[in-house]
């Protein structure tokens, strides 16, 4: 019998019990990645994303806004075109999916209540847009462009540009009008954010009023489009959760420059007098995780793409023999610049490709 065969059949056992947990929630990974994302049988009601959601609709019943999207779950985060309502990934429902997220792609997407606070916003305005049709109006397309744009396949974000708010990783809000708009709207609509301030002499200022006034416009209205239609639910999505990792690993391992040695030369030594000094190579691994982590802070780039840069450059320490020569907090913080660097040199270079 093949694997997923006996994974399918378990599955029929996996629905939750009315106080329990299913059966997959002690499932080693080679057997949970064995199951189909429709046998997970996962739902919204009393999972942790359900006070999550509860503190969104506060947010919007704080300004009278009457519109209430519809959550569901699905492979990742977005909110269709046309439809007034935001798919999750499933993963968020459930502790031991986040663990296997985090194991496979080294962080979790939304996998702490701000950070899943943070994207909800985010997606609630489209969702609201969608709802009320706001990218029709002129204004809205002055402001912020038109909605009918194509997206773009790769987008080159200006940091230091101030026409733009500041909300979800790596300037979004520059990828297209709809983002532009989604990520203005999130910063307006968290609690205690003083936008006004924070963005004082911003041209970015004038969109935040703009949504400001928008709402008051909308407040204690009813939606023109009310649809509850779901798209790629997670019931119908008959995949493994092996090829679900396979196929967001492919997403984001993308092609990096290769052509490390000269910096890595400069940093490390191959020199004989350093011989029985650490390898670079293990002191990469060693450290690989907080470099990672850092570098993803600094740069807002996913710690998976990132550790594939790292694990070149571990490679290349390797065959060029290299060794440890300076004091090791200082090595760190060198080499945590070295993959910044390299970093932003393929993003401004190759361009960014849209991850979301």
């Amino acid at each position: 019998m093949t694997r997923h065969r006996k994974a399918t059949q378990a599955a029929g056992k996996t629905r939750r019990r009315s106080r329990g947990q299913p059966e997959w929630a002690d499932w080693p990974d080679e057997q949970l990645l064995d199951l189909r994302l429709c046998d997970l049988h996962l739902s919204i009601k009393r999972s942790p994303l359900e006070p999550v959601i509860q503190k969104v609709y506060e947010d919007l019943e704080r300004h009278d806004i009457r519109f209430r999207p519809h959550f569901w779950l699905s492979e990742e985060w977005f909110s269709p075109d046309g439809i007034p309502g935001v798919a999750i990934p499933f993963y968020l429902a459930h502790p031991r999916l986040i663990r296997l997220e985090r194991k496979q792609m080294l962080e979790v997407e939304g996998g702490t209540q701000e950070s899943c606070l943070r994207i909800l916003r985010h997606e609630v305005g489209h969702a609201l847009d969608h709802a009320y049709l706001l990218h029709r109006r002129r204004k809205w397309q002055r402001l912020f462009g038109k909605s009918s744009e194509p997206y773009p396949e790769f987008y080159r974000p200006r940091p230091y540009s101030r026409n733009f708010v500041v909300h979800l990783d790596f300037w979004y809000a520059q990828s297209h009008p709809d983002e532009d708009f989604a990520e203005t709207f999130a910063v307006w609509l968290r609690p205690k954010s003083l936008w006004r301030k924070q963005y004082e002499g911003w041209p970015a200022l004038a969109k935040l009023e703009y949504v400001d006034e928008l709402m008051a416009q909308i407040a204690g209205t009813r939606p023109v489009i009310t649809s509850r239609k779901r798209v790629e639910p997670l019931s119908q999505i008959r995949k493994t959760l092996r090829q679900h990792y396979k196929e967001k690993r492919a997403h984001y391992a993308r092609e990096h420059p290769s052509f490390y040695d000269d910096d890595l030369r400069l940093l490390f030594s191959d020199a004989p007098q350093h011989a029985n000094r650490e390898s670079a190579a293990a002191f990469l691994r060693r450290v690989r995780g907080e470099i990672r982590r850092l570098v993803s802070r600094w740069t807002g780039q996913y710690e998976y793409t990132l550790d594939q840069v790292l694990k070149d450059m571990i490679g290349r320490c390797r065959e060029l023999k290299l060794r440890v020569a300076g004091r090791e907090r200082q090595v760190k913080m060198d080499f945590a610049i070295l993959l910044t660097v390299q970093t932003m040199n393929y993003l401004y270079t190759k361009r960014h490709r849209l991850a979301m």
